[in-house]
């Protein structure tokens, strides 16, 4: 096996992978969860939980032209605070996110794929997360062609949702109100915890950076591109929805997006189910590649993991961490629920925000100058961010509020 990865992505695959990613993370899974929580302020969860996004992206996008390495956070945090064992522990905890959130979606997938699949969910969840896995073994250019089609795809049916939301009379709980009521302080805490999830994505990008093609040149744009354009499409969607569906309907229901479609237009929704599917595969398959090349990289910072730094001489992907990740995910996928994967990842994904933001401050100090540079106060802003997000997080799970 060769231990180097193949260099083939441009802007337009990896912008593709990265809205892939963060749509099928979460609007399509979660948009009923938030709603159930924030009511009709789900929009403002979903914007604030961009606005925490939007800072540690910038973060993010600097280090990828500095550091362009499939271990990504692992590499960031390690430059910044001079730590070979700190870096290994965030890069750990970014693997183990891509794992839970991948286990996440995929069940979330699979609750759309069983309104007109009437196989039982353990073989669903098994079946898929296989084929994918295998797909992922087979090439990163490949799985990154399937990932933008798959995109193409959902963006497409989430557009079709906004459209008809907004030209839909308005449902019962937003004809009821004469006036915005009294922000939830607590369910929109809960709320932005989740929405976060819905983020992920832009800092998974990061780690597809050993194999762009013009690192300091595509990353920055195809992180920012992707971030602006999954915000847009959350907080139209999420405007949709508490507008023309029953806000306690869509917190308890296992196809939101598709609930959305049969309120506003009164028909039925099969069509959306089978788009939020191929969201689900998107971002499963995205989440896959991501964790698989953070172990890739782990494994030439620590003998531990030393055994995943190979990539396959034909393919050029790295074989043993993919098979590691598919199988944890399916594990995962198969005993945990969908909201305790989201929940979980979100507080891991803060923290390592907090680690990458502050890293980045101490290397501004010794390193001023990078390929692309962003100002002094962005990464400070990213920490103070992330860190409220988490403490307001760990809040929330703590009351019970999420329960």
């Amino acid at each position: 096996m060769a231990d180097a990865l193949e260099r083939s992505l441009g802007l337009g695959l990896l912008t593709a992978y990265g809205v892939g990613v963060m749509v099928g993370a979460g609007i399509y899974v979660l948009v009923g969860t938030v709603v159930g929580h924030a009511g009709v302020w789900a929009p403002l969860a979903f914007g604030l939980a961009g606005l925490v996004a939007l800072f540690s992206a910038l973060s993010y996008a600097e280090f990828a032209t500095r550091l362009p390495e499939a271990a990504g956070q692992a590499a960031y945090v390690e430059r910044g605070f001079s730590s070979r064992n700190l870096g290994v522990v965030a890069g750990l905890a970014i693997a183990v996110t891509g794992i839970v959130s991948a286990a996440a979606v995929l069940r979330g997938g699979v609750g759309y794929l069983m309104a007109f699949v009437g196989w039982p969910e353990p073989w669903l969840i098994v079946g898929i997360g296989v084929a994918l896995t295998v797909v992922a073994l087979v090439g990163v250019l490949e799985s990154l062609a399937l990932i933008a089609v798959l995109t193409v795809v959902e963006v497409g049916g989430l557009l079709a949702v906004v459209m008809v939301g907004f030209l839909a009379p308005p449902g019962p709980d937003w004809s009821s109100l004469p006036d915005l009521p009294t922000p939830p302080l607590a369910g929109i805490a809960a709320a932005i915890s989740l929405s976060v999830f819905a983020f992920i994505g832009f800092e998974d990008l990061t780690n597809m950076a050993e194999e762009a093609k013009d690192p300091d040149r595509v990353m920055p744009r195809a992180i920012l591109l992707a971030l602006a354009i999954t915000a847009a499409l959350y907080l139209l969607v999420s405007l949709a929805a508490v507008r023309v569906a029953p806000h306690a309907e869509l917190r308890t229901s296992a196809q939101p997006v598709a609930l959305i479609w049969e309120r506003a237009t009164g028909t039925s929704a099969a069509f959306l189910s089978a788009i939020a599917v191929a969201a689900a595969l998107n971002g499963v398959l995205a989440q896959i590649v991501m964790a698989s090349r953070v172990l890739f990289g782990l494994g030439r910072r620590t003998k531990v993991l030393s055994t995943f730094a190979r990539s396959h001489p034909r393919f050029g992907t790295p074989v043993r961490a993919t098979l590691l990740v598919g199988a944890a995910m399916l594990g995962a996928a198969l005993v945990i629920p969908v909201e305790t994967l989201a929940e979980t990842t979100s507080i891991v994904l803060l923290a390592v925000f907090v680690l990458v933001n502050a890293a980045l401050i101490r290397l501004h100090r010794r390193e001023p100058t990078a390929p692309f540079r962003v100002s002094a106060w962005v990464p400070w802003a990213g920490l103070t961010t992330a860190l409220a997000a988490l403490v307001a997080a760990l809040f929330v799970i703590l009351s019970g509020e999420s329960a």
